[in-house]
């Protein structure tokens, strides 16, 4: 049955199982690879999209569940890297390996499509599903921030490695 959808703003009809994953759907059929395959169980957030917006986890999203829906994937959110956030990401080294990046990257413009200024608990909270294996987490943060204007703290995230959790 195909599935017809709007990826990065160009109308997309695949036709593929309906219960496909959408992660797969991106890579292997529309080759957007940015999206990455992490965990497969919509924990770790590397392969985290929008979906009329809301960050989703494409791991676990059927492809039928996207029927005439506006799908954004990290090759969407930029084509020249302008974004405000990608800009905050390279001044600022964010990524080590990269991998996790692509999520981090949807997940935090999310956040600040839906509060412009946020503050270290906005972040933490919208940030919180995705893992960072370098742990980046600090430089993530700042990141943010430095894209929405507002100041960056050094406090450490509780909830991540070398927080408040490990402290105690």
């Amino acid at each position: 049955m195909p599935v017809t959808f709007t990826v990065n703003g160009k109308s997309a009809t695949v036709d593929v199982a309906p219960d496909m994953p959408l992660l797969w759907v991106l890579r292997d059929v529309l080759d957007l690879k940015g999206t990455k395959f992490g965990c497969g169980m919509a924990q770790c957030g590397a392969c985290t999209v929008h979906l009329n917006g809301a960050p989703t986890r494409s791991c676990v999203t059927p492809v039928s569940a996207v029927q005439g829906a506006r799908v954004t994937t990290i090759e969407g959110l930029s084509p020249d890297g302008s974004h405000p956030l990608q800009r905050a990401w390279e001044e600022l080294d964010v990524p080590q390996c990269g991998y996790c990046q692509a999520g981090q990257l949807l997940s935090a413009a999310a956040l600040l499509a839906a509060t412009p200024r946020p503050t270290d608990a906005d972040i933490d909270a919208a940030m919180n599903g995705n893992l960072c294996r370098c742990g980046t987490y600090l430089r993530i943060r700042q990141a943010i921030h430095r894209a929405a204007g507002t100041p960056a703290t050094e406090a450490v995230p509780a909830g991540r490695p070398g927080g408040a959790e490990e402290a105690a």
